[in-house]
C-alpha cells in the first residue's frame, strides 16, 4: 500500500471515529444556552468559542458531525443498495427493460443533481427524512448506470455463456459471477461520492431546506453565524473547516481506491463517468 493510500485511510479512520463517539466525548450539551456566555472566542473552557446563543460549538461540531455525515452515508448507502440491482437487471436482461431503464437514467443524469434534490425538498419540505429521499432520487442513477456498463462488459465472455449452458439461474449469474465485478468500481466511486453527498446535505441544510435547527448540522450552523462572522469569525470557520477535511479525505481516499479497482482504462471511465 502506497503512502498515500496510509494517509488517506488513516486520516478517514481518524474521521470516522470521531464523528461515532463525538456526541458522547463531547464536553458540553450541544443545545445548552447560555446567553451570558454568547460569542466567546476559543479558550480552555470552550475549545472553539460560543455561538449566539452560547452554545459551545466544539460539542456541535462533534455532534453535528454524526448528523451531516451519518446522513449522507446512509443516503449513499441506500442509493447503492436500490441502483446496483437495477443496473445489473438491465445489463444482464438487456431487452425492453434495459432500454426503459436507461431512459429514466438518462433523464435524471441531465438534471443537475443539486437543482432537483432542491426541489424536491421545496416541495415536500425541509427535515431529515425529506432531505433523504431528495438524495435517494438523484444518486441511485449513478450506481445503476456504473452496475450495468460493468455487466454489459462481462456479458460478452465464455464463462457467462458456460454458466447458463449449466443451468445457472439468473439470480445465481448475478449473484456469483457479476456482483463480485460490480463492487470494486462502486466501492472506488462511492468513496469520491460521498464527499458530494456531504456537500449537498450541508448546502440544503445551510438554504434552510435539510436538518431543521436547534439540531446541530454542520451547513445549518453556516447558516445561523453568517450574521455574526465579522464579529465571531470562527462560528463559520469550524463546520466550515471539517465539510473541508472530511470531503478532502474522503475524495483522495477515492482517488486511491481507484487506482486500486479501476486498473483498466475502460473500467476508470466507468467509475469516471458515473462520478
Amino acid at each position: 500500500m502506497s503512502r498515500g493510500k496510509r494517509i488517506a485511510m488513516i486520516l478517514l479512520a481518524v474521521f470516522l471515529v470521531l464523528l461515532i463517539i463525538g456526541p458522547w466525548i463531547a464536553p458540553q450539551d450541544p443545545n445548552l444556552t447560555a446567553t451570558a456566555d454568547r460569542l466567546q472566542g476559543p479558550s480552555l473552557a470552550h475549545w472553539f468559542g460560543t455561538d449566539h446563543l452560547g452554545r459551545d460549538v466544539f460539542s456541535r461540531i462533534l455532534t453535528g458531525g454524526l448528523t451531516t455525515v451519518g446522513l449522507s452515508a446512509l443516503a449513499l448507502g441506500l442509493s447503492i443498495l436500490i441502483g446496483i440491482p437495477l443496473g445489473l437487471l438491465a445489463g444482464y436482461l438487456g431487452g425492453r427493460t434495459d432500454w426503459a431503464l436507461m431512459r429514466v437514467v438518462d433523464i435524471f443524469l441531465a438534471l443537475p443533481e443539486y437543482i432537483v434534490a432542491m426541489v424536491i425538498v421545496g416541495l415536500i419540505g425541509p427535515g431529515s427524512q425529506n432531505l433523504l429521499l431528495a438524495i435517494l432520487v438523484v444518486k441511485w442513477v449513478s450506481y445503476t448506470r456504473l452496475a450495468r456498463s460493468v455487466v454489459m462488459q462481462e456479458k460478452a465472455k465464455d464463462y457467462l455463456m458456460v454458466s447458463t449452458i449449466c443451468g445457472a439461474s439468473t439470480f445465481s449469474i448475478m449473484r456469483r459471477h457479476l456482483l463480485p465485478h460490480v463492487v470494486g468500481p462502486t466501492l472506488a466511486l462511492a468513496t469520491m461520492d460521498i464527499g458530494k453527498v456531504i456537500m449537498l446535505v450541508a448546502s440544503l441544510s445551510y438554504l434552510g431546506l435539510g436538518i431543521e435547527l436547534p439540531a446541530a448540522e454542520w451547513g445549518a450552523m453556516l447558516n445561523e453565524a453568517q450574521t455574526y462572522f465579522s464579529r465571531a469569525p470562527h462560528l463559520m470557520l469550524a463546520p466550515g473547516l471539517a465539510i473541508f477535511l472530511v470531503v478532502f479525505a474522503a475524495n483522495w481516499l477515492g482517488d486511491q481506491l481507484q487506482s486500486i479497482y479501476a486498473t483498466s482504462g475502460e473500467r476508470r471511465e466507468e467509475v469516471n463517468a458515473a462520478a
